[in-house]
């Protein structure tokens, strides 16, 4: 009971120079929380929108596991609906038209779906689609001519009744008008959806009127969806149609949006990258508050304390500091989630905050995350404050600040740091990606934990290094700055090190993505024959009617189709491998040169020959001259010769098998022939530019396909490369903020301790000006001692990196000296910006008060 007495004692005592550890805390904690609470409720959303939208048994196209991706949409016979309301246990079947592979345009020639990356679903207005959705405005659909639209895409393209769209299918397009607007009684899974009458639905989104998408099957009451599925299947007739339970429709359809789970563990790895910085912070903190209560610790001791009482003060401190920050972390998370919940809502997916989902799980996920940092952060303070005899009782405090880093410390820093070099080494030389990507891991988790250990030792030859530069501009005082600066090596390298481990992520992420976006577009440069690339970012595929816009530009002189065909090839030990062949024309050769190594490439686009990649060949032993057996799904069974053999040392079209479209077509059905996925144009020579307008103008009609030259791909790659880093950036900065939090924690504290000696220097005519550049200083100096070690690390772990993905293609090493440069720049704002606060409370001290004090 004593031991808590005094722990609380101490911990309100220093309540003030908790509050910053206790940001820390707050912020790791929130950031776990907050991921828990995001994910789980965006997983009920959807289990819920799939739960009210899923029948009991779905019946659909069999497609035997590799279908054939034709872009037009995959049909069962509408006929099917009666066909299964005769089966046993059977109360109810409907047939339902559903497509994804749709666009529809609003009057301004903007396609509704936006920038949210969504698919559009466009179906019928039948039962199915009551039971989820309501009609709030307007009347429903009549004839070919009118069409609903979903309330929340309405709202947000200022969409009314009456209004004209165009939908874009793969039968053609069709002008529709608003008749009215339908909401979902559950939620919106983020995609637009617009509703035709039943037979225009058919005739216009699947070209047909005797077909529909999918039947939906009711269970009679008290059979269940496993027994239905069981006795609809044996009534089709084995594989003949695809027959699902509603919990397999459910897991596929949850599958499609399984992204959430990458998010979930990006957030929580950042999360944990937040935790990391913040035990420094502690580390710090703990470690200069047993410094400075030396002689209260030696007094207790003399009293009769013994040193486990006093390790479980300091533990009992951390505990409290762990639980009381946890906590609020806790309720910040859980405000965090709902933020970003609402910037989900503005991206097009509506969730209703009312089902905000906060299992158990997450807040003592959270508060175990807290407390256990806390507490395992400052064992090691709590160990030296165990260790502080009676004697000490009788010294001057400020002698406890006068640490040096141990040699073994120094040694084991330096063996760790020289064994993460063997494996960043050994990655460099790794043939295989993979195994490079072993070494590069080890090295990386190597030379972190040994730049952390070793970073005491060498706190003093950098920050001495750095004040050579940067300080003596400052005369005395940047002296003195400097020599604070390196009084503790243990301190300056743990305050440093929460700064390092952020800005060496930087660094090396910067490295990736700029040597990402240089090999990306010397290959470009070096394989793109075409003046122009049309092709889009949703599932749609280039219809007739599209082609022929295209084909009819005056200023275009050539256009070469390329679609994807699914085959099943047979190699020589009689196993089949389902795979893909791009089917192209014989201009694609010169459009997109692929670089061989055995054969030439423009003689695979003849009739039933193929090339295959690099990797394939290797693998299975094809040469040059050989024949392989080729099924094509739905189709017939050739034997195809090897032409030409690709290599795998590229990014476009890697892995990438050929055939000539007249191949495919003379071996597929008409019916599966794919659409063109992608087409290639030529301009006429001189034309180029008036070729570019004119393709822009002929596709306005159709605004998901872009027609893009060379320099817009290249500037989409970087646009992108850097949308992806900047998110990086932005997770980071949690935990730069809570680096540079611990410069501030560091600098509060060690001004506190230095109190009689900033007394004493303000005494003999010191001002209040050069004291607080004297503190800025160091706080400077410290943060740009971390930028450096993070920097050079960074940089080396991703020129690493890159040597690593070389073998794929990325082999242009681009350093971004630029940003690294702005970086350590800022590195110096942020120095400056930490000790704001520490400088303006070294400044307002009493000379009086701060030389007696003790």
């Amino acid at each position: 009971m004593t031991v808590l007495k005094t722990s609380m004692r101490n911990f309100l005592a220093h309540k003030g120079r908790m509050a910053l550890s206790g940001i820390a805390i707050v912020l790791s904690v929130a950031f776990v929380c907050g991921t828990l609470v995001f994910s789980d409720t965006l997983d009920r959303t959807f289990d819920r929108f799939f739960a009210s939208t899923t029948p009991d048994v779905t019946v659909g196209p069999a497609d035997g596991g590799h279908g054939q991706d034709t872009g037009r949409a995959r049909t069962v016979p509408g006929s099917l609906a009666e066909r299964v309301r005769g089966i046993d246990g059977v109360a109810d079947a409907e047939g339902v038209v559903s497509v994804t592979d749709v666009t529809v345009v609003d009057g301004d020639g903007e396609d509704v779906a936006g920038d949210s990356g969504a698919p559009t679903r466009a179906g019928d207005w039948g039962p199915a689609v009551r039971r989820s959705m309501e009609l709030v405005a307007g009347r429903e659909p009549d004839g070919a001519h009118e069409a609903l639209l979903d309330a929340d895409t309405a709202e947000r393209r200022g969409i009314a009744v009456g209004d004209p769209l165009r939908i874009v299918a793969a039968p053609g397009s069709s002008d529709v008008t608003v008749s009215g607007i339908a909401r979902f009684t559950t939620a919106n899974p983020g995609m637009p959806v617009v509703l035709l009458d039943q037979g225009a639905a058919r005739e216009l989104l699947l070209g047909a009127g005797d077909a529909v998408s999918e039947v939906r099957v009711t269970a009679a009451d008290g059979v269940a969806d496993a027994e239905l599925a069981r006795q609809v299947a044996e009534a089709l007739g084995a594989g003949a149609f695809e027959v699902r339970t509603a919990a397999e429709v459910e897991d596929d359809l949850a599958a499609e949006v399984g992204f959430l789970e990458y998010v979930r563990y990006g957030m929580l790895g950042f999360a944990g990258l937040a935790v990391l910085v913040g035990i420094f912070l502690i580390v710090n903190t703990f470690s200069m508050l047993v410094a400075q209560r030396t002689r209260e610790i030696g007094l207790l001791r003399a009293l009769g304390s013994s040193r486990r009482q006093v390790n479980r003060s300091v533990l009992t401190e951390a505990l409290l500091l762990g639980v009381v920050g946890s906590a609020v972390g806790v309720g910040a998370g859980i405000g965090l989630a709902a933020l970003l919940l609402r910037l989900m809502s503005a991206a097009g997916v509506e969730v209703d905050l009312s089902q905000l989902t906060v299992s158990a799980v997450t807040p003592v996920a959270g508060m175990a995350t807290g407390v256990l940092t806390t507490v395992v952060a400052a064992w090691l303070p709590a160990r030296r404050a165990s260790r502080v005899s009676p004697m000490a009782a009788l010294r001057e405090a400020a002698s406890a600040g006068r640490e040096r880093t141990g040699r073994v410390r120094g040694v084991l820093g330096l063996l760790l740091c020289g064994l993460g070099g063997v494996a960043l080494a050994a990655a460099v030389g790794a043939e295989d990606t993979a195994d490079g990507g072993m070494y590069l891991a080890g090295g990386v988790l190597l030379t972190l934990v040994g730049a952390v250990v070793v970073g005491p030792l060498l706190a003093g030859v950098v920050v001495r290094g750095v004040g050579a530069v940067v300080l003596r501009l400052f005369g005395p005082v940047g002296r003195m700055a400097g020599r604070n600066a390196v009084r503790n090596p243990r301190r300056t390298g743990a305050t440093a090190a929460a700064l390092m481990i952020g800005l060496a992520l930087v660094g090396a992420l910067s490295v990736i993505g700029s040597s990402v976006v240089a090999s990306a577009s010397e290959q470009l440069d070096r394989s793109v024959g075409a003046d122009f690339i049309l092709d889009t970012a949703t599932e749609q595929h280039f219809t007739p009617e599209v082609e022929a816009a295209v084909e009819g530009v005056p200023e275009v002189a050539r256009v070469t189709h390329v679609s994807t065909v699914s085959v099943g090839i047979t190699t020589s030990d009689g196993a089949e491998t389902a795979d893909e062949v791009v089917a192209a024309d014989p201009s694609y050769a010169e459009d997109m040169r692929a670089e061989t190594v055995a054969g030439e490439l423009a003689d695979a686009y003849g009739r039933d020959v193929m090339s295959v990649g690099e990797a394939f060949a290797e693998e299975h032993g094809v040469r040059v001259g050989d024949e392989l057996s080729v099924r094509f799904v739905g189709g017939d069974t050739v034997a195809l010769r090897v032409a030409a053999i690709t290599s795998q040392d590229t990014l476009l079209d890697a892995s990438a098998k050929y055939v000539s479209l007249d191949t495919a077509r003379a071996h597929l059905p008409a019916d599966l022939v794919p659409l063109s996925s992608v087409l290639f144009v030529s301009a006429v020579d001189g034309q180029e530019e008036a070729a570019h307008a004119a393709l822009r103008e002929a596709l306005a009609p159709f605004p998901q396909f872009s027609v893009r030259n060379q320099a817009d791909y290249k500037e989409l790659l970087q646009d992108s490369i850097g949308q992806m880093l900047n998110l990086v950036y932005a997770l980071l900065g949690l935990a730069i903020v809570v680096a540079v939090l611990g410069v501030v924690n560091t600098l509060t504290l060690s001004v506190v301790e230095r109190t009689r000696e900033i007394g004493l220097m303000r005494a003999v005519g010191l001002s209040r000006r050069q004291l607080r550049r004297m503190v800025r200083l160091e706080s400077v100096v410290i943060a740009l001692f971390g930028a450096l070690l993070g920097l050079g690390i960074g940089l080396t772990w991703g020129v690493v990196a890159q040597r690593v993905l070389a073998p794929q293609g990325f082999g242009v090493l681009e350093v971004p000296w630029v940003t690294i440069g702005a970086v350590f720049a800022g590195s110096a704002v942020v120095g400056l910006a930490a000790a704001l606060l520490p400088a303006f409370r070294a400044g307002r001290m009493n000379v009086l008060r701060a030389v007696a004090a003790d």
